[in-house]
């Protein structure tokens, strides 16, 4: 099958194989409907814990894409500020939720105590952050969620301050991978003298999240989250870097099939212009949904430009898709429609032959292809005028 497929398990497969071999496909147009709906909606609980003052809050908005003085972020400061579990939703997503726990840096701090208070059952992972080495709180904290069967991360934040006093004091031989690999192994061995098997620890910036290790512990929770909340973390991360565009075009190019399919099962049933009113449906929803994906939509913008001291029109000179910054709404993909059945006709042959099930749905259909054809243009477009924003963004000035 065609990497662009993967999306969809064999067990989906077969699932929907079994429905329209039985002649049901409504129950085939259900099914992929409770796929997508699975995809979309997966809740993703993030805990962010550690020590007072080691930039817990701060990465919780870094994390969002949030300034600190933005609206809905999380409060800041140099004294603890976090008495209680705070939620803070994204603000595109709001089924990723940050969560800023209280610190665990009190005289009587217990770490099987605290998770409890916390409900440690609700998050999907946690990020302990420390802005120096890892202790002994950290340690015990670690070792209790392993107990309990979670995954644990350790930052060591605030890895520029560090990086800044050395340059300041050793001005002739200050070397930054060095410095960032003596840190990383002072880390390493505090926790494993504690009693964590392999710890894995990344060195970041919050106030600079793309630089020093943020990639590396993407990727690794990427690989390690469930298929279904893999989706959404890679859609929800900020749109700080040209890899992270790259990843959110892909996981989007995986998804364009289960749209396609879910339109040509709607063709299939024979209830006079339903195909045509959920390819409508289907197209401005997801092409809504990609512009907010990398951060082309007017608030993102304006935001985006407001951080990197630019004015929003030079952003914007950067697309060249017509459709980014118009409304999206039903009637200009009514249009759009229009004139993409050529496109489609092309698609339908290779889809027949290629992916599973199709063939079973709406053989000659061209719902199929319309929905994919389009989709796939679209994103190509609005992926190219990302990575042109994003360049220009961090362009410096002359």
């Amino acid at each position: 099958m065609d990497s662009s497929f993967e999306i969809i398990s064999e067990e989906e497969v077969q699932e929907l194989r079994d429905a329209l071999e039985d002649g049901d496909l409504c129950k085939a147009t259900e099914k992929l409907s409770e796929y997508l709906q699975e995809i979309e909606s997966a809740p993703l609980n993030i805990a962010i814990t550690g020590e007072s003052g080691t930039g817990k809050s701060t990465f919780v908005n870094a994390i969002r894409g949030m300034d600190d003085e933005e609206e809905g972020a999380a409060p800041t400061g140099v004294v603890e500020t976090t008495k209680e579990p705070m939620p803070y939703t994204h603000p595109q997503y709001p089924n990723v939720t940050v969560w800023d726990l209280p610190g665990i840096g009190t005289p009587d701090f217990m770490a099987d105590n605290y998770l409890k208070s916390v409900e440690f059952s609700h998050y999907d992972f946690f990020i302990i952050l420390s802005s120096e080495r890892f202790k002994q709180n950290d340690i015990d904290l670690a070792r209790a969620i392993q107990a309990m069967d979670k995954k644990f991360y350790f930052v060591r934040s605030k890895v520029d301050s560090d990086l800044h006093a050395s340059q300041v004091r050793r001005k002739k031989t200050y070397n930054e991978e060095d410095i960032l690999n003596k840190i990383r192994d002072n880390c390493v061995q505090s926790l494993s003298v504690g009693g964590i098997t392999t710890p894995r620890v990344f060195l970041l910036s919050c106030l600079d999240l793309d630089k020093y290790d943020f990639h590396q512990m993407q990727e690794t929770l990427e690989q390690e989250l469930p298929k279904h909340k893999r989706h959404i973390f890679l859609i929800s991360l900020p749109n700080i870097s040209l890899p992270i565009l790259e990843k959110k075009r892909q996981a989007l190019r995986k998804d364009i099939w289960k749209w396609s399919s879910l339109s040509c099962a709607v063709a299939a049933v024979p209830i006079p212009g339903l195909s045509v009113a959920c390819d409508i449906g289907i197209l401005a929803k997801t092409m809504i949904s990609y512009r907010n994906a990398f951060g082309l939509d007017e608030h993102s913008l304006k935001m985006l430009a407001n951080k990197v001291n630019k004015d929003v029109s030079e952003l914007k000179s950067e697309i060249k898709s017509p459709l980014v910054l118009q409304e999206i709404n039903k009637e200009l993909v009514a249009t759009l429609l229009t004139r993409g059945a050529t496109g489609a006709l092309m698609v339908v042959e290779y889809a027949a032959s290629n992916i599973p099930v199709f063939g079973s749905m709406a053989a000659g259909s061209i719902s199929f292809g319309t929905t994919y054809w389009m989709l796939s243009g679209f994103l190509k477009e609005i992926a190219e005028d990302a990575v042109r924003v994003l360049r220009k963004a961090l362009e410096s000035p002359v």
